[in-house]
């Protein structure tokens, strides 16, 4: 009974101990992740402050630092609940392990009397042959060298327990203290969100002011964005149109030359290249799927300030826009890569949006719009974060913005899809 409560004992530690540290694990990586976010944020927000007049998009970052910084705190408040749950947990074992030493002292203290009461080998031998029976003297010297063996084990979980109330004591120590540091970090942040949203809150009371122009600004955006929305989807079934006449320009001069041949088979195959063609555009768009949810980002640092699909006004109330994409706002003029492998289609150059490059990825298309500069022509084969141009920025704003669009091309159908579930996150 011993060692079986010993082992059920420190099984339970184990358990206890492994599930507190994968789920410690876990926010700890979700904090670094936030944290990591908001320095990010506030890189972009630092560089802004150089300007006297902030714009929708820095007021965009603002709540995204606000929202990360209220995703960490709810993070610390989990942190600090689990270290509560541990100590409380490993404390009540501690008490448990020594009312165990307890028991298991006074256990071998009688063991000790036992021993000392027969402690001369003839008391021991006189105890053997005093028996009835050769196979009872057996029995007595195997009781004998059982109680010897006993002692033994009673001492070495003695031992063995003291070792583990001691490791026990350490980890609640370091639990506690740990604790301490994540409540110093809670109220930093409380104070920082404190400032962001004094910050929020004067940017959108000059905004307020200005309501009319965001209005018409907000019209020619969505005129732009119309211009922009035609002339990607008329790129896109050009260059699938193309493609399909390409096709069946080789198959026509494949089945002539064919014909021509008196050996040939009657039935006609496509050419060598066009599979070849085929094949490469499978196993590239296997490619990108695979990638999901792991894609680089279109800009080395950026953050998101425009979803995909429907997105509210940030100070015109039931105002909303619609986005086909994702807007990304960066550092000024920042480098604009390709987030995988694969060709370009098409350069566009569109008034008011700048250069857009469409890139082939096979039967998947990544859009990348708002670029001053391209480096990359139609034709050119690009791999996994080459750049290909450089953003553009307005008229006395401190950030760029990339517009990133990905479309999954089936036949002539051509579907959106949220870039936001494509790149790493």
């Amino acid at each position: 009974m011993i060692h079986v409560s010993k082992i059920a004992l420190i099984f339970s530690l184990l358990l206890v101990g492994n599930v507190h540290s994968q789920t410690s694990d876990k926010l700890k990586k979700e904090q670094e992740r936030l944290e990591k976010n908001i320095a990010s944020t506030q890189s972009l927000l630092e560089k802004s402050q150089t300007k006297t007049k902030a714009s929708l998009n820095d007021l965009r970052v603002i709540q995204n630092q606000i929202e990360y910084r209220e995703r960490l705190l709810k993070n610390y408040d989990n942190q600090i609940r689990g270290a509560e749950l541990t100590v409380q947990q490993k404390e009540k074992q501690i008490i448990e392990l020594r009312e165990k030493v307890k028991q298991l002292k006074a256990q071998y203290k009688k063991l000790l009397i036992y021993a000392y009461k027969h402690r001369n080998k003839y008391g021991k031998l006189m105890y053997i042959f005093t028996a009835d029976s050769y196979n009872e003297a057996r029995k007595r010297n195997g009781y004998l060298r059982r109680l010897s063996d006993v002692q033994l084990k009673q001492f070495l979980v003695i031992q063995q327990n003291q070792e583990l109330i001691t490791e026990e004591i350490g980890k609640v120590n370091a639990e506690k203290e740990n604790k301490l540091i994540v409540l110093t970090e809670k109220k930093k942040e409380r104070a920082a969100i404190e400032e962001d949203r004094a910050l929020k809150e004067k940017v959108y009371q000059e905004f307020k002011q200005e309501e009319e122009l965001l209005l018409a600004k907000l019209k020619e955006d969505q005129k732009k964005k119309e211009i922009l929305r035609n002339r990607i989807a008329a790129a896109i079934q050009k260059e699938l149109a193309e493609a399909e006449a390409k096709r069946k320009a080789e198959e026509a001069a494949a089945l002539a030359a064919k014909k021509k041949e008196t050996t040939s088979n009657t039935e006609s195959k496509p050419a060598a290249v066009t599979l070849a063609e085929t094949k490469e555009s499978k196993l590239i768009s296997s490619n990108f799927e695979a990638n999901r949810g792991r894609l680089p980002w279109p800009v080395e640092k950026g953050n998101i300030t425009e979803n995909f699909g429907k997105n509210p006004h940030p100070t015109l109330k039931n105002v909303s826009t619609n986005n086909r994409g994702i807007d990304i706002s960066a550092p000024l003029h920042a480098q604009v890569r390709s987030v995988f492998e694969g060709e370009v289609t098409s350069v566009l150059n569109i008034p008011g949006a700048g250069k857009v490059v469409i890139i082939k990825h096979g039967n998947y298309r990544t859009v990348y719009s708002n670029l001053q500069d391209t480096y990359v022509k139609a034709g050119s084969k690009v791999s996994t974060k080459k750049v290909i141009g450089s953003l553009l920025a307005k008229n006395g704003e401190t950030l760029s913005v990339v517009h990133f669009e990905v479309h999954k091309v089936v036949g002539n159908n051509v579907t959106c899809l949220n870039p936001a579930l494509w790149v790493s996150r």
